[in-house]
Protein backbone atom coordinates (compact mmCIF):
# COMPACT_ATOMS: atom_id res chain seq x y z
CA UNK A 1 0.00 0.00 0.00
CA UNK A 2 1.41 3.36 -1.03
CA UNK A 3 1.69 6.26 1.42
CA UNK A 4 0.80 9.69 0.02
CA UNK A 5 1.41 13.27 1.16
CA UNK A 6 -2.25 13.47 2.14
CA UNK A 7 -1.84 10.58 4.63
CA UNK A 8 -1.12 10.86 8.35
CA UNK A 9 -0.24 8.33 11.03
CA UNK A 10 -2.22 8.72 14.27
CA UNK A 11 -0.46 7.00 17.17
CA UNK A 12 -2.99 6.52 19.93
CA UNK A 13 -1.91 6.80 23.58
CA UNK A 14 1.50 5.05 23.57
CA UNK A 15 1.77 5.75 27.30
CA UNK A 16 3.33 4.01 30.27
CA UNK A 17 0.04 3.29 32.04
CA UNK A 18 -1.20 1.30 29.04
CA UNK A 19 1.94 -0.84 28.90
CA UNK A 20 3.21 -3.65 31.10
CA UNK A 21 3.51 -2.47 34.70
CA UNK A 22 1.09 0.41 34.14
CA UNK A 23 -2.15 1.14 35.95
CA UNK A 24 -4.29 0.05 32.98
CA UNK A 25 -1.88 -2.25 31.17
CA UNK A 26 -2.82 -3.76 27.82
CA UNK A 27 -1.15 -7.13 27.24
CA UNK A 28 1.68 -6.70 24.76
CA UNK A 29 1.41 -2.92 24.80
CA UNK A 30 5.12 -2.21 25.02
CA UNK A 31 5.85 -4.78 22.37
CA UNK A 32 4.24 -2.77 19.57
CA UNK A 33 6.43 0.31 20.08
CA UNK A 34 9.29 -0.80 17.78
CA UNK A 35 6.79 -1.52 15.00
CA UNK A 36 5.15 1.86 15.52
CA UNK A 37 8.56 3.49 15.23
CA UNK A 38 9.15 1.75 11.90
CA UNK A 39 5.76 2.89 10.66
CA UNK A 40 6.31 6.47 11.81
CA UNK A 41 9.53 6.57 9.82
CA UNK A 42 7.47 6.11 6.63
CA UNK A 43 5.12 9.05 7.24
CA UNK A 44 5.72 12.77 6.84
CA UNK A 45 2.82 13.54 9.15
CA UNK A 46 2.72 11.81 12.53
CA UNK A 47 0.35 12.93 15.30
CA UNK A 48 0.05 11.44 18.79
CA UNK A 49 -2.82 11.39 21.24
CA UNK A 50 -2.25 11.40 24.99
CA UNK A 51 -4.68 10.59 27.79
CA UNK A 52 -4.35 13.49 30.23
CA UNK A 53 -6.66 13.03 33.21
CA UNK A 54 -7.18 14.97 36.41
CA UNK A 55 -7.41 12.95 39.65
CA UNK A 56 -11.16 13.67 39.88
CA UNK A 57 -11.90 12.21 36.42
CA UNK A 58 -15.46 10.91 36.27
CA UNK A 59 -14.35 7.59 34.75
CA UNK A 60 -12.12 6.62 37.70
CA UNK A 61 -13.77 3.99 39.87
CA UNK A 62 -12.00 5.49 42.88
CA UNK A 63 -14.22 8.57 42.54
CA UNK A 64 -17.41 6.49 42.97
CA UNK A 65 -17.57 4.88 46.45
CA UNK A 66 -18.43 1.22 46.25
CA UNK A 67 -17.94 1.01 42.49
CA UNK A 68 -15.44 -1.39 40.94
CA UNK A 69 -13.24 -0.88 37.89
CA UNK A 70 -14.56 -2.37 34.63
CA UNK A 71 -18.18 -1.78 35.57
CA UNK A 72 -20.43 0.80 33.95
CA UNK A 73 -22.38 3.71 35.39
CA UNK A 74 -24.84 6.19 33.92
CA UNK A 75 -23.53 9.75 33.54
CA UNK A 76 -24.89 12.88 31.87
CA UNK A 77 -23.70 11.81 28.41
CA UNK A 78 -24.66 8.12 28.65
CA UNK A 79 -23.03 4.90 29.80
CA UNK A 80 -19.46 5.20 31.05
CA UNK A 81 -17.01 2.42 31.86
CA UNK A 82 -15.14 2.86 35.14
CA UNK A 83 -11.37 2.42 35.07
CA UNK A 84 -8.48 2.25 37.50
CA UNK A 85 -6.84 5.64 37.99
CA UNK A 86 -4.49 6.13 35.04
CA UNK A 87 -2.64 8.70 32.93
CA UNK A 88 -2.91 11.43 35.57
CA UNK A 89 -1.50 14.75 34.43
CA UNK A 90 2.20 15.04 35.21
CA UNK A 91 2.49 11.51 36.63
CA UNK A 92 4.96 8.99 35.16
CA UNK A 93 2.09 6.81 33.96
CA UNK A 94 0.95 9.58 31.63
CA UNK A 95 4.37 9.85 29.99
CA UNK A 96 4.99 8.31 26.59
CA UNK A 97 6.63 4.89 26.77
CA UNK A 98 10.40 5.24 26.34
CA UNK A 99 10.41 2.68 23.52
CA UNK A 100 8.23 5.06 21.50
CA UNK A 101 10.80 7.86 21.70
CA UNK A 102 11.59 7.98 17.95
CA UNK A 103 7.90 8.37 17.14
CA UNK A 104 7.44 11.03 19.82
CA UNK A 105 10.40 12.98 18.45
CA UNK A 106 8.94 12.90 14.94
CA UNK A 107 5.40 13.91 15.91
CA UNK A 108 4.08 17.18 14.52
CA UNK A 109 1.60 17.51 17.38
CA UNK A 110 0.27 15.85 20.53
CA UNK A 111 -3.49 15.94 21.06
CA UNK A 112 -4.29 15.68 24.76
CA UNK A 113 -7.69 14.29 25.68
CA UNK A 114 -9.73 13.43 28.74
CA UNK A 115 -8.62 16.47 30.70
CA UNK A 116 -12.19 17.60 31.48
CA UNK A 117 -13.06 16.02 34.86
CA UNK A 118 -16.74 15.57 34.03
CA UNK A 119 -16.27 13.69 30.74
CA UNK A 120 -13.94 10.90 29.69
CA UNK A 121 -12.41 10.70 26.22
CA UNK A 122 -11.56 7.70 24.06
CA UNK A 123 -11.56 9.26 20.60
CA UNK A 124 -8.77 11.55 19.47
CA UNK A 125 -11.47 13.71 17.83
CA UNK A 126 -14.14 14.14 20.52
CA UNK A 127 -14.68 13.67 24.22
CA UNK A 128 -17.14 10.95 25.20
CA UNK A 129 -20.04 13.39 25.07
CA UNK A 130 -19.52 13.30 21.26
CA UNK A 131 -19.80 17.10 21.22
CA UNK A 132 -16.58 18.50 22.68
CA UNK A 133 -13.86 18.52 19.98
CA UNK A 134 -10.15 18.08 20.62
CA UNK A 135 -9.04 20.09 17.59
CA UNK A 136 -7.65 17.07 15.75
CA UNK A 137 -10.04 17.32 12.79
CA UNK A 138 -9.14 20.94 12.15
CA UNK A 139 -5.43 20.20 12.40
CA UNK A 140 -5.68 17.36 9.89
CA UNK A 141 -7.63 19.51 7.46
CA UNK A 142 -5.11 22.33 7.79
CA UNK A 143 -2.37 19.82 6.94
CA UNK A 144 -4.28 18.65 3.87
CA UNK A 145 -4.78 15.14 5.25
CA UNK A 146 -7.53 13.02 3.71
CA UNK A 147 -6.60 9.54 5.02
CA UNK A 148 -5.45 8.51 8.48
CA UNK A 149 -3.70 5.33 9.56
CA UNK A 150 -4.12 4.39 13.21
CA UNK A 151 -1.97 2.39 15.62
CA UNK A 152 -1.58 2.21 19.39
CA UNK A 153 -3.55 1.48 22.55
CA UNK A 154 -6.04 0.18 22.97
CA UNK A 155 -7.45 -1.31 19.75
CA UNK A 156 -10.92 -1.84 21.18
CA UNK A 157 -11.34 1.57 22.83
CA UNK A 158 -9.27 4.61 21.91
CA UNK A 159 -8.10 3.30 18.53
CA UNK A 160 -11.61 2.14 17.70
CA UNK A 161 -13.41 5.36 18.59
CA UNK A 162 -10.77 7.53 16.92
CA UNK A 163 -11.16 5.52 13.70
CA UNK A 164 -14.96 5.76 13.86
CA UNK A 165 -14.88 9.51 14.39
CA UNK A 166 -12.33 9.92 11.61
CA UNK A 167 -14.85 8.45 9.17
CA UNK A 168 -17.65 10.59 10.56
CA UNK A 169 -15.43 13.65 10.09
CA UNK A 170 -14.91 12.78 6.43
CA UNK A 171 -11.50 11.09 6.54
CA UNK A 172 -10.66 7.67 5.20
CA UNK A 173 -9.51 5.51 8.13
CA UNK A 174 -7.16 2.53 8.14
CA UNK A 175 -6.36 0.65 11.36
CA UNK A 176 -3.01 -1.17 11.52
CA UNK A 177 -4.12 -4.13 13.61
CA UNK A 178 -0.74 -5.66 14.47
CA UNK A 179 0.53 -2.24 15.61
CA UNK A 180 -2.31 -2.12 18.14
CA UNK A 181 -3.33 -4.23 21.13
CA UNK A 182 -6.78 -4.83 22.62
CA UNK A 183 -8.01 -5.00 26.20
CA UNK A 184 -10.36 -7.94 25.65
CA UNK A 185 -11.30 -10.33 22.81
CA UNK A 186 -15.01 -9.55 22.92
CA UNK A 187 -14.54 -5.80 22.63
CA UNK A 188 -11.93 -6.33 19.90
CA UNK A 189 -14.51 -8.35 17.95
CA UNK A 190 -17.06 -5.57 18.43
CA UNK A 191 -14.53 -3.06 17.11
CA UNK A 192 -13.98 -5.12 13.95
CA UNK A 193 -17.74 -5.41 13.42
CA UNK A 194 -18.01 -1.63 13.70
CA UNK A 195 -15.11 -1.13 11.27
CA UNK A 196 -16.82 -3.29 8.67
CA UNK A 197 -20.07 -1.38 9.06
CA UNK A 198 -18.41 2.03 8.74
CA UNK A 199 -15.91 1.18 6.02
CA UNK A 200 -12.80 1.38 8.21
CA UNK A 201 -10.02 -0.71 6.67
CA UNK A 202 -8.07 -3.14 8.86
CA UNK A 203 -4.56 -4.00 7.63
CA UNK A 204 -1.26 -5.31 8.95
CA UNK A 205 1.92 -3.27 9.03
CA UNK A 206 3.54 -5.38 6.30
CA UNK A 207 1.18 -3.74 3.80
CA UNK A 208 3.02 -0.47 4.46
CA UNK A 209 6.50 -1.70 5.30
CA UNK A 210 6.89 -4.44 2.69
Amino acid sequence: MQIFETDALLVIDPQNDFCEGGALAVAGGAGIMPLINRLADRFDRVILTQDWHTPDQISFASNHPGAAPFTEIEVAYGRQMLWPDHCIQGAPGADFHPDAAPTVQKALAVIRKGYHPAVDSYSGFFENDHRTPTGLAGLLRDLGVTRVFLAGLAFDYCVRFTAEDAVREGFEAVVISDASRAIAPETAAAARDSFRALGVSDIEAAALLG
